[in-house]
């Protein structure tokens, strides 16, 4: 037995749907993975549908949501680096009212975030960005689809008149949690954005991470597998835009 009462909220529908806010997007906290990959959406959200099509399987996707993956706050989320590289937000509501935070201060560390009891996650905040904007997402497992990650990496572009206007890359299962690359993403800043944008991409601009050797695999790998990740992701942006 459940040592814990449980509360159904998949049935209100205030937390459900994708919406279009005039500033931002509002992903209700129980959208689910395949009401996310099947939403029309700008290519702004890419990397995010590319998560989701890596969560578990078709039966996982239908019934998993975007806010019970954040409240999870694994290492290994798939839906934490892309939400980071979108610069999202999560709304935290209780019966005073509701406030919302950056997404990397609702994560805390391995299966901690900043909910305090009686607060709920009722959605997710995407800013629209400045300028024209393209994301992607790539993840390492030891087979192609229902695996742990090894390393996941996601990353959108701001891109005007043919360069980087503004740079978000975010790594996972490299660290407790999530991290931005922020030594990257200003190295991009003002970049042209070609099919070779992710050759700018140095060792050293992944020092913020602090992956382990676990069953999965050891430290040395991660970070190399988290250099080639990124330098793949960008290119594919660049050979996009």
């Amino acid at each position: 037995p459940l040592a814990d009462d449980i509360l159904d909220i998949s049935a209100i529908a205030s937390l459900r749907g994708i919406h279009d806010e005039r500033s931002h997007w509002r992903i209700g906290s129980t959208a689910t993975w395949s009401e996310i990959i099947e939403a029309e959406l700008p290519p702004l959200f890419d990397g995010l549908k590319e998560a989701a099509r890596q969560v578990g399987g078709v039966q996982i996707q239908n019934a998993g949501t975007i806010g019970g993956n954040l409240c999870n706050a694994s290492p290994a989320a798939d839906g934490v680096p892309p939400l980071l590289a979108l610069d999202a937000r999560v709304e935290i509501a209780d019966t005073t009212g509701g406030r919302s935070v950056a997404l990397a201060d609702f994560i805390l560390g391995n299966r901690k975030t900043a909910l305090q009891p009686g607060q709920l996650l009722t959605a997710i905040l995407v800013p629209k960005p400045a300028h024209a904007a393209r994301s992607h997402f790539l993840k390492l497992g030891a087979r192609e689809y229902l695996v742990v990650s090894i390393v996941m990496v996601a990353a959108t572009l701001e891109i005007e008149a043919g360069r980087v206007r503004a740079a978000r890359i975010a790594v996972g299962a490299c660290s407790p949690v999530a991290r931005r690359l922020p030594l990257a993403e200003a190295v991009l800043a003002g970049k042209p954005c070609d099919a070779t944008l992710g050759e700018l991409l140095r060792a050293e601009h992944l020092a913020v991470l602090a992956p382990i050797d676990d069953v999965r695999a050891s430290a040395e790998y991660r970070l190399d597998a988290a250099l080639t990740l990124a330098r793949r992701v960008l290119n594919h942006i660049g050979a996009q835009a």
